[in-house]
């Protein structure tokens, strides 16, 4: 496939030269030498790529990048400046610029600008379907809750999604969903054509986190043998989502400052700042504000990040939404393992809401999908439920300690291990209003046991 490419610039001589270079490489050319004439080509002919010079009579280069994207949001918009007007470079990226190059530049730099360039458009040919697939995927409309706090989650996160530049900043304990919770945003965002790349943080040690993020040059460690764009440069006009970064180093949190700060990055090796067009959304199951207090996170940093923060509360604190999402989850894996599961039995049911799911909605995930291989029915029963599961009990408020149980001395007399524990018996089966098997587990004892004991101090009474 030929790509077509259009070149503005008002020298005839860069033209032609520009021009000669790109036909030979197989492209189909268009030349313009004002910026109205640039926009002309640009609505009537919807080229795939522009090179635009800053520069131009009437209207400049820059003004011509804002209205092409407005006529032909498909273009890929590559800049070309002096060097003395770097900073306009730096204007034209935000405004969602591919790249620029700085003149005078070599004719195979162009050449390796535009190559890359023309992968980006098959990339988006490639992920059209899938970013289609993914917007009803992540919909904000099909999150499952019945959480009032959840709700209100999900109606700032639909605002975070329609202004595409906010930084934002989800909390949470591992397992709530951060990542699906950044997927909704970048996906109901205008940036969804563009590439979504996570990394988390806590995976990689500090020096490969930051050839990851940055790219680097040739030669700027030993086994640097050719330059890589970093996530910051493949992640143009998209998002990036940094998932754990409260796990960062205080030598990268500075570096993620100064990106946010600047809007440019530059790499490993590199001697000049490249301008990047990227949302960033941080994740963390930290609370930053007390590893701010504690001297782990940067303040400024923090205070960058949390433009628009977003906390999703644990499972254990929106209760009535695990049985809704145990169905959902329940009615995915049918379709995965084709199986024809209904739902629970009222006693599985019971189990699963009561039990605190440390591990939030991914534990919850791995536990039915367990139940569902295993199981020979199409109802999960609390037999079927694992063993942490069916043996977890609350323990009443009340009973949280001995606190309030009377053992200093009367007299002479202390109270007997007897009597203390004759108490606390009748106690637990008062708060559990007699049901001996709920005692019994609360006393970490067989219900057999438990009768043994009461039948025993009723007869000693």
């Amino acid at each position: 496939m030929a790509y077509s490419v259009l070149i503005v610039d008002d020298e005839a001589l860069t033209l032609r030269t520009m021009g000669r270079a790109l036909d030979s490489e197989g492209f189909e050319v268009l030349l313009a030498s004002t910026g109205e004439e640039a926009l002309k080509t640009i609505s009537e002919q919807q080229p795939d790529l522009a090179l635009v010079d800053v520069v131009l009579p009437g209207i400049n280069g820059i003004e011509v990048l804002r209205q092409a994207k407005q006529v032909a949001p498909g273009t890929i918009i590559i800049m070309m400046s002096a060097y003395h007007l770097v900073e306009r470079a730096v204007e034209a990226m935000k405004l969602g610029a591919y790249d620029y190059l700085i003149k005078p530049f070599h004719i195979a730099d162009m050449v390796n600008v535009i190559r890359r360039a023309t992968e980006m458009l098959a990339f988006r040919v490639r992920v059209h379907d899938t970013v289609q697939s993914e917007k009803g995927r992540y919909d904000f409309g099909r999150v499952v809750t019945r959480s009032h706090a959840m709700r209100d989650v999900l109606e700032m996160a639909r605002s975070a999604s329609e202004s595409d530049r906010t930084t934002v900043l989800i909390q949470g304990e591992s397992g709530t969903g951060k990542e699906v919770l950044a997927k909704a945003i970048h996906y109901n965002s205008p940036r969804a054509q563009a590439p979504l790349i996570s990394l988390n943080c806590a995976a990689l040690p500090d020096t490969l986190l930051e050839s990851e993020l940055f790219g680097y040059e040739p030669g700027a460690f030993t086994d640097a043998r050719r330059r890589k764009e970093g996530l910051f440069e493949k992640s143009s006009s998209g998002t990036l989502f940094l998932d754990e970064i409260g796990n960062t180093s205080a030598s990268l949190q500075a570096k993620l400052l100064r990106v946010l700060e600047e809007g440019s990055i530059m790499r490993l090796g590199g001697t000049r700042a490249i301008p990047v067009n990227v949302r960033i959304i941080a994740a963390t199951n930290k609370l930053l504000k007390e590893a701010v207090s504690s001297g782990e996170f940067r303040e400024d940093l923090y205070y960058r990040l949390n433009v628009l923060p977003l906390f999703i509360p644990p499972l254990r604190e929106r209760r009535e939404d695990i049985l809704p999402l145990a169905l959902d989850i329940m009615q995915q894996f049918n379709r995965e393992l084709k199986k024809a599961f209904v739902g629970f039995t009222p006693a599985g049911a019971e189990l699963l809401q009561n039990y605190p799911w440390p591990g939030n909605i991914r534990e919850l995930r791995n536990v039915i999908e367990r139940m569902m291989i295993l199981s020979r029915e199409t109802e999960i029963g609390a037999d079927d439920l694992p063993e942490e599961i069916r043996d977890h009990h609350e323990e009443p408020e009340a009973l949280a300690d001995l606190s309030h149980y009377d053992v200093s001395p009367t007299g002479d007399q202390f109270v007997t291990l007897k009597e203390l524990e004759d108490r606390y018996i009748q106690s637990v089966l008062s708060v559990t209003s007699q049901n001996k098997t709920h005692a019994a587990r609360i006393l970490g004892i067989h219900p057999t046991s438990l009768l043994r004991r009461l039948k025993k101090n009723h007869d000693l009474d």
